[in-house]
């Protein structure tokens, strides 16, 4: 249940390009959310990419931390707060999250935003009116 699995990542050149040209976005610091709902190639309710700038952080080994603090905090609340909701309505969306923060968070601070980032995408997504495919 608590996995983080390669076909959960997105890779795909094409979804990538079509999330980043047609995809909504919205902020919640330190993090930019860019997301689309599309048919995915595969059997998991979500694909997501995690970007880390190099511009703002320079040295490999922050971006790596940053990186793994997102993915550990992903893989433990993806099940409860997010796939959940969205196999409820047979949904499949494609998810890009940013780490537009200056400074590195700690974990728990990270935690607390990555749930926000979910609830306001559960949000999002219970609005009947809104559809972006």
């Amino acid at each position: 249940m608590y996995t983080f699995k390669k076909e959960e990542r997105l890779c795909s050149k094409k979804l990538l390009d079509q999330l980043f040209s047609s995809g909504s976005s919205f902020l919640v610091y330190p993090f930019k959310v860019v997301y689309l709902r599309e048919v995915l190639p595969v059997n998991y309710p979500s694909q997501v990419v995690i970007v880390v700038p190099k511009r703002r952080f320079r040295r490999a080994h922050d971006r790596n931390l940053i990186k793994r603090r997102i993915r550990e905090v992903y893989r433990l609340h993806k099940h409860d707060l997010f796939y959940s909701f969205l196999k409820e309505r047979n949904m499949q969306i494609l998810l890009s999250l940013q780490y537009v923060g200056k400074e590195i968070v700690n974990f728990s601070m990270m935690d607390k935003k990555l749930q926000a980032v979910f609830r306001q995408l559960n949000k999002i997504y219970s609005e009947d009116g809104h559809k972006d495919n």
